[in-house]
């Protein structure tokens, strides 16, 4: 029982840290629909495929703020969001932060291809959850849906439905994130 009180005390302290750093004055245009958990969950550990015979997981990202965003070739909305993606990790990725994008359902490769060359898509991953495993695991229903995850691999917050991540409101929110962990 103490230990179990512990955790739940050490959580809240955790918790307190990735809430404080994303302020609701940073909340505003787009990142209005950004939910802030008050407690970090675990991301799924599920594999997912990097290529026909490649496999990789979030957890390849330990150490790292990710913006995971969960899309699919048939999805109007993503089409619409995904350059936004490639201008959020072009202007702020690297060591420490990453834009991870991830197909999930039935996306096969050349349509994954064909939907990044027509929408001029070069600097994001072409992963692919083929089962929807970790999108089921992390409670993904409908798309796009984008989630923060911490250097610990947890998700701290979340935005249903697509947003200009190249935005003001959005960089801001991410660059809070990586001046408060350095």
């Amino acid at each position: 029982m103490l230990v179990t009180a512990a955790y739940i005390a050490a959580g809240f302290g955790a918790n307190g840290a990735a809430a404080q750093d994303i302020s609701e004055d940073l909340l505003t245009g787009y990142m209005r629909a950004l939910v802030v958990h008050e407690v970090p969950v675990d991301a799924s550990a599920a594999p997912y495929l990097v290529t026909e015979e490649t496999q990789g997981a979030l957890a390849d990202y330990a150490g790292d703020y990710v913006v995971l965003n969960f899309w699919a070739t048939w999805c109007a909305p993503c089409r619409e969001e995904m350059p936004s993606l490639q201008t959020l990790q072009q202007t702020l990725g690297g060591e420490d932060f990453n834009v991870v994008t991830l197909a999930t359902g039935r996306n096969p490769p050349q349509a994954i291809r064909r939907f990044f060359e027509e929408e001029g898509i070069t600097d994001l991953p072409q992963y692919r959850d083929i089962n929807q495993q970790i999108a089921r695991e992390m409670g993904v229903f409908g798309l796009p849906i984008t989630v923060i995850l911490n250097p610990d691999g947890q998700e701290i917050a979340r935005l249903r439905g697509d947003a200009d991540w190249s935005s003001p409101e959005a960089i801001a929110v991410i660059e809070t994130l990586l001046d408060n962990n350095s």
